[in-house]
């Protein structure tokens, strides 16, 4: 076991989620009381929507100690039970290491859950007689011949029809069964806005990602009679807004479940190509024709040329660039093979904590962390670990010096001329953020970059050397 010290709970949480999402094992997080758990909450949250396999450890109070009441006593498995999947305290000494074997057990059923096990301090230092075994996990349910047998009916029908991916489904080798069924059938292949771990670049099987603002969403489903669930829940939009539908699906479009989250996606989708009779290969993804270095104004466009055009093969992209990330990942699309991580939960402050995980769940692989200015406050602390552990992480602050996307929500919710103080609110300057002074300040070397000139060649150079650094992005001002 490789033990990382991170500084702030939140870090924990994010950095289990990232290394889980890459190696497909859990990480152990080790926390302190109700309060520690409670620290960890907005990445467990995040962790819990992305269906990744985790295991907490809580410490709590003695047992005997519990009775006092100090400052630090509190329900511990209330607060674990709002994020976990299963939770349990253990009895005594000797039920603890057999506890732990169920945390890990519960924690690998289907395809990731979040199983936390809170332990008295006593069971700790107390002795105990023996070391429990370890239990074996289920593997993730198959999906019926029924179930198998209706889609494949639905696809030979005629009707506008796309598969909807998520979790699993966005596997490589899921997305070349759903690449043969999309070659039989016609059909349209999309997926989820907020994706756990998409495989996508040159050779793997594109995908349509459902767009994030609703108005959008809706423009991309239009059309559809059908919608076939492949480890996705249906689609509906982030937030309610005034007058306009959360549910994203056409009113006349009927939507049915090929697989679950937590099924067996694969050889559901492969026995339905099986049953269309589909062709052994998907059609042939399209391959971008070489661009120039870009120059002159640092746009988020302008980083996503420099991404494509410098990204090494089977590089890990974190992508918590918020406002700036919806330029970013259409433009990457023909970049070489990668995984692209996202904030599934929506709770800001994953994005440096995830790349950290993912970074020593692979260490032979570049991981590109794209990172808005704002969020990355949340946890900034994941730099300090990132420093120790000397991960090969690539952080691209874009700093617009601004909660941009509070700004568009705001404008888009209908709640009125926002006024100079309400503005105030979404403003990161007065005084202006260091990023570079911040990632010096805990041992990563950083840049800064002004021109799409100057990140080019930073993020070449960073691409060429192993070790965490950071490059500060003076990125144009984004604006609702």
């Amino acid at each position: 076991m490789r033990a990382v010290l991170c500084l702030f709970e939140g870090v924990v949480a994010g950095a289990a989620d990232g290394y889980a999402r890459m190696s497909d094992k859990p990480a152990l997080t080790l926390l302190h009381l109700g309060s520690g758990f409670s620290n960890s909450m907005a990445n467990q949250h995040n962790a819990h929507r992305a269906h990744v396999p985790l295991v907490n450890i809580v410490g709590d109070h003695a047992t005997y100690h519990m009775q006092y009441d100090s400052p630090l006593t509190s329900d511990v498995r209330a607060h674990a039970r709002i994020s976990s999947d299963w939770t349990q305290v253990s009895k005594s000494a000797d039920d603890l290491a057999a506890s732990g074997a169920q945390a890990v057990q519960a924690a690998m059923k289907g395809w990731g859950k979040i199983a936390t096990l809170i332990a008295p301090a006593n069971h700790a230092w107390e002795e105990s007689t023996q070391a429990a075994p370890a239990l074996a996990g289920a593997k993730p349910e198959r999906v019926s011949a029924t179930s198998i047998s209706a889609v494949a009916d639905a696809l030979s029908n005629g009707k506008t029809t796309a598969l909807f991916l998520g979790g699993r489904a966005l596997r490589e080798e899921c997305l070349y069964a759903a690449g043969r069924i999309a070659r039989a059938s016609g059909t349209r292949i999309l997926c989820e806005t907020f994706p756990t771990r998409l495989q996508r670049g040159t050779g793997r099987v594109p995908v349509e990602r459902l767009p994030y603002f609703a108005e959008q969403a809706r423009e991309c489903l239009s059309g559809l009679e059908q919608l076939i669930l492949t480890g996705a829940n249906a689609p509906v939009s982030f937030f309610a807004y005034p007058g306009k539908k959360s549910w994203l699906a056409p009113e006349n479009c009927e939507v049915l479940t090929l697989a679950g989250v937590d099924q067996d996606v694969l050889s559901a989708l492969e026995n339905v190509a099986t049953a269309i009779d589909a062709p052994e290969a998907p059609a042939s993804s399209t391959h971008a024709p070489e661009q120039p270095a870009p120059t002159g104004t640092l746009s988020p466009l302008a980083i996503a040329q420099s991404l494509g055009q410098l990204m090494p093969e089977n590089a890990i992209v974190s992508d918590e660039a918020i406002t700036c990330g919806l330029a970013l990942f259409p433009a990457t699309e023909n970049t070489p093979p990668h995984d692209w991580l996202t904030l599934t939960g929506g709770a800001i402050g994953q994005g440096l904590p995830l790349s950290l995980g993912a970074a020593i769940a692979c260490p032979d692989r570049k991981v590109i962390a794209l990172q808005a200015d704002g969020s990355a406050m949340y946890t900034v602390q994941a730099l300090w670990s990132m420093a120790r552990e000397n991960t090969d992480v690539t952080v691209v602050i874009m700093n617009n010096r601004s909660y941009a996307i509070l700004n568009i929500e705001l404008a888009r919710v209908g709640a009125g001329q926002p006024t100079a103080k309400t503005l105030s609110m979404f403003d990161l300057s007065r005084p202006d953020i260091n990023w570079v002074e911040i990632a010096q300040g805990m041992g990563v070397p950083a840049t800064r970059a002004s021109t799409a000139e100057e990140f080019h060649q930073q993020f070449s150079a960073s691409m060429a050397n192993k070790g965490p650094r950071l490059i500060e992005a003076m990125v144009v001002q984004q604006r609702p």
